[in-house]
């Protein structure tokens, strides 16, 4: 059953919904029932419920970094610490480093980057622009 949207159409007459759990799910951040993803990354152009245009989101490389900060450096330090303590034939990397290193990588892409695209929606977040001298309010002293 689709939901009805509300006689206004404006950014504030859908109810707020909480981006983490929104996102993380992959949902539409405006309705919560439609889906951001049409693949594992790759996103949807429109919300097939709401029909939220998509064309706001760019979480760009958001995602991967925190992939690398939390999800590569402990699984590169595994590995090394394996190879120094047990100093094991190649083969035994093949079966715990490497598996661990891409549940690690894999696993929180999708729910990271719909995190950042809800969060980009709820909290209205848009590409930084510079303002010209002229419109710039005078400095107070």
């Amino acid at each position: 059953m689709d939901p009805v949207p509300p006689p206004e159409t404006g950014p504030d007459s859908w109810p707020r919904l909480d981006p983490i759990r929104t996102g993380v799910r992959g949902l539409c951040p405006r309705c919560g029932k439609g889906h951001i993803f049409s693949g594992f990354l790759s996103m949807r152009s429109a919300c097939e419920v709401c029909g939220l245009d998509y064309g706001f989101a760019d979480p760009a490389d958001g995602p991967a970094f925190f992939v690398i900060c939390f999800g590569c450096v402990p699984s590169v330090v595994l590995a090394i610490w394996i190879q120094l303590r047990f100093d094991p034939p190649f083969w035994v990397h093949l079966l715990t480093s490497l598996p661990f290193l891409l549940v690690t990588c894999l696993a929180p892409l999708r729910p990271l980057k719909g995190w950042l695209v809800a969060s980009q929606y709820v909290y209205r977040a848009r590409e930084g622009r510079i303002v010209p001298p002229a419109d710039r309010p005078p400095p107070q002293a």
